[in-house]
């Protein structure tokens, strides 16, 4: 029987897969407060060079034992370039957000790449925007400057990096709608955890520290985190439909906000729990109701949310 005839099939487990995106979504929180726990003792560079080594170090065996079709070979390196270039610059950007913001509105600032998405696939591969996506972009927006709060004397300038984060992982999203007719998941992860480990190696040139032996255990822990994060999300969207398990992704900002509030005591103001409310809504309605669209000229199979999965920024 033809595989793609038995992925409905496999698919209709909602809550399986709703609990695989809702544990990989506690993953990538713990993930988090790591960052903020090593970050005072380590520069910036060094967190993402580790991070994307320690998750490629634990990828490679389940490449092996998933064996994708082709292997890790590919026609479309130029935009596996572009995604992980713009992925791993939303890994700096939150990051360095997670360091110097609550852990809750780094996480938040982050959350608001599916209101950028629409936009930039319009722009680059003209998928029509629904007037409904347009009123969910414009009620994200309005969370974004109650996060922000420009004016009212409590803006910080730190937080248009976390913004940032979104902004360019909506760009690596794009990228992977562009090839996911015929990429597997496995094999966008791949190159996103290679070339992000490459490419993060070259400022270790002169931000260099070195870690602690206690920090080395950390570096370790998140790199693990990492991989099954993302083994448990891309398993958690091929369970069942996005719309279904989709909003489950923004369980991270809740338990990043728990998170928050038992280590570090941080608490939240009403203007970001209503922007914080706004974006959630705003980016379910946008994954709901947007279309995706492959490549023109790619060899068409079977789509699966999965191969939209690996957009993480963390």
């Amino acid at each position: 029987m033809n595989p793609a005839m038995k992925a409905p099939i496999y698919r209709n487990q909602p809550l399986a897969g709703a609990l695989a995106v809702l544990a990989a979504s506690f993953l990538f929180s713990v993930l988090g407060a790591l960052v903020k726990v090593v970050s005072p003792s380590l520069t910036n560079e060094m967190v993402v060079f580790f991070r994307n080594l320690c998750a490629l170090i634990f990828i490679l065996p389940w490449i092996l034992y998933s064996r994708p079709p082709g292997g890790v070979r590919t026609a479309y390196f130029p935009l596996h370039l572009v995604r992980s270039m713009a992925g791993l610059a939303a890994m700096y950007c939150f990051f360095y957000a997670i360091a110097h913001l609550r852990l809750s509105e780094a996480f938040l600032l982050a959350a608001t790449g599916p209101l950028f998405i629409p936009v930039m696939a319009y722009l680059w591969i003209r998928e029509p925007v629904s007037q409904k996506v347009r009123g969910a972009i414009l009620i994200g927006f309005i969370g974004i400057v109650l996060i922000l709060k420009p004016g009212l004397g409590l803006f910080q300038p730190v937080a248009v990096v976390g913004l940032g984060a979104g902004v360019l992982a909506a760009l690596a999203m794009v990228s992977i709608r562009r090839m996911s007719a015929s990429e597997p998941a496995i094999r966008i992860v791949f190159y996103f955890t290679f070339l992000g480990t490459v490419t993060s190696a070259v400022p270790l040139v002169w931000s260099w520290r070195s870690p602690q032996p206690a920090v080395w255990l950390l570096l370790i822990l998140m790199g693990l985190l990492a991989a099954i994060g993302q083994f448990l999300l891309t398993k958690g969207y091929s369970l069942a439909p996005a719309a279904q398990v989709g909003p489950f992704t923004y369980g991270n900002v809740v338990f990043a906000a728990f998170l928050g509030w038992i280590f570090w005591g941080e608490t939240l103001d009403l203007f970001t729990w209503a922007g914080a409310f706004l974006i959630c809504i705003a980016g379910i309605i946008t994954a709901y109701r947007t279309e995706t669209y492959a490549l023109v000229g790619t060899t068409v199979k079977t789509h699966t949310p999965a191969d939209d999965s690996s957009q993480e920024t963390t």
